[in-house]
């Protein structure tokens, strides 16, 4: 081959590359952390700290700056975390996550780095562990643990917003002790509980760059299969724009940025967050997220004498899960337990009434298929009346559908019943009693040839 020739042949072969990476459509999809806590769906965080044994309101502001008078009042003489995982069991959850430390910077576990944790106890003569209990009652019951973890606030050390109280030279020096320890106590939680399918960073754990614990990489080395969520340099997962436990609709798994949010309240970047981005490069799926004792306009993490009224009723939490995990986003109630170390017997009563119900509703459907293509067709033996479409992409090849229509087949007549635009790992469709025939799922828009896992009907 002339040299000439050989320039114009790279000249070809560089240009049909340039085009093709100008044309390549962009088709992130889950890693096995992410394919794993979405199709669990419902998972509980527990949340349990000093507070919870004054017999006072928590007030969430004054938590974070007024270090608790006496640690001592922490002992829950009842303490039995299989009552815990039993009653989320009982509610169809399939995982769970427990707050080892929250804003108060109290430990629940025997830390060796963190003075202020469950050793100094008189409860247990300092021999407790709730952290190892919680994650041994997951396990004994088929739940898969997590671990949440608070170091934005930290009322007894002094840190708002990651940066420790004073100034000059006095500052650094406990800044570098505070987030030494930090990264202590996550190597701890990473290394001591076994494998664990979520650490949750609460508000984030910001970026060593601006003088935070550098916790990322300690994560990723020693948890590789958790899902990390989340700092400024990575998030698995995204909070889904509120605390009401639903996603508005369309709620797309993909996102712009390979990290979430960086505390900015926009009305623009809410909604980012609660919609995502279609067009998105970076796989990040959204949590709804809500405290069961949330109703009546209260909004209670932690328990508080007298907040048995304020448990959601059992309609609003079936409102939370057509709106969360039928709107393509994982959903994750807030329990907590009392100063017994129980989870109150009314709490225990409606997650079980609720599991109930959507075993009840979701179990047995009428008829299911799966396919490839733009219109998929499910045939019945005999014309029935149907009030629920479930439909699931499957996401390990990525989003791809972008709309679609749902039509009934009946009396010799094709009727849309139905229409959309994000599917991904879940979305449902609640109609008026519909008699059907057949039903055809029509992609009317899409990036790459639609692959359906499921789509059922009840």
């Amino acid at each position: 081959m002339k040299f000439r020739d050989l320039i114009l042949l790279l000249f070809v072969f560089n240009y049909i590359e340039s085009h093709t990476q100008k044309t390549r459509i962009e088709n992130p999809i889950p890693n096995k952390a992410q394919l794993a806590w979405q199709r669990a769906e419902l998972g509980a965080v527990f949340h349990y700290d000093l507070h919870v044994f004054d017999n006072k309101k928590y007030r969430q502001t004054g938590n974070r700056t007024n270090p608790v008078a006496d640690y001592q009042v922490f002992n829950p003489q009842k303490l039995d975390t299989d009552q815990w995982i039993r009653a989320i069991k009982k509610a169809g959850f399939k995982f769970a996550i427990i707050t080892a430390t929250h804003e108060t910077g109290f430990a629940l576990y025997p830390s060796l780095v963190n003075p202020y944790n469950v050793r100094a106890l008189n409860w247990k003569n300092g021999k407790g562990d709730i952290v190892r209990d919680f994650v041994n009652s997951c396990r004994k019951y088929g739940i898969q643990p997590g671990i949440y973890i608070g170091i934005r606030w930290n009322s007894f050390f002094g840190v708002h917003d990651f940066k420790v109280n004073g100034t000059g030279i006095f500052q650094l020096k406990r800044q570098a002790y505070y987030n030494k320890m930090v990264e202590g106590m996550v190597k701890e939680l990473c290394t001591q509980y076994g494998p664990l399918f979520e650490i949750w960073f609460d508000g984030g754990a910001s970026h060593p760059d601006l003088g935070a614990p550098d916790v990322l990489p300690i994560v990723k080395k020693y948890q590789p299969d958790c899902l990390f969520y989340h700092n400024y340099q990575l998030a698995e997962a995204r909070w889904g724009g509120s605390e009401s436990g639903t996603v508005p609709y369309p709620c797309w798994a993909t996102f712009p940025t390979p990290y979430s949010h960086t505390g900015d309240s926009t009305t623009d970047h809410i909604n980012l967050l609660r919609h995502g981005d279609p067009n998105g490069k970076y796989w990040m799926p959204a949590m709804s997220d809500a405290p069961l004792r949330g109703y009546n306009g209260r909004h209670e993490w932690f328990w508080e004498p007298g907040d048995e009224k304020n448990i959601f009723p059992l309609e609003k939490l079936m409102h939370m899960y057509y709106n969360s995990v039928g709107h393509n986003s994982t959903l994750i109630m807030g329990l907590t337990p009392d100063p017994n170390g129980l989870l109150p017997k009314a709490d225990v009563k409606r997650l079980e009434e609720w599991g109930e119900t959507i075993k009840k509703t979701f179990s047995n459907p009428i008829a299911s298929t799966a396919g490839k293509g733009d219109r998929i067709l499910l045939s019945l033996e005999n014309s029935t009346i149907i009030e629920k479409i479930v439909l699931q992409e499957d996401i390990t090849m990525g989003q791809r559908v972008r709309a679609y229509n749902i039509q009934a087949y009946s009396n010799g007549e094709w009727e849309t019943i139905a229409k959309g635009q994000s599917i991904g790992h879940k979305r449902i469709h609640k109609i008026d009693p519909t008699e059907v025939e057949q039903l055809r799922l029509e992609i009317t828009q899409k990036i790459l040839p639609p692959v359906m896992e499921l789509i059922s009907i009840y």
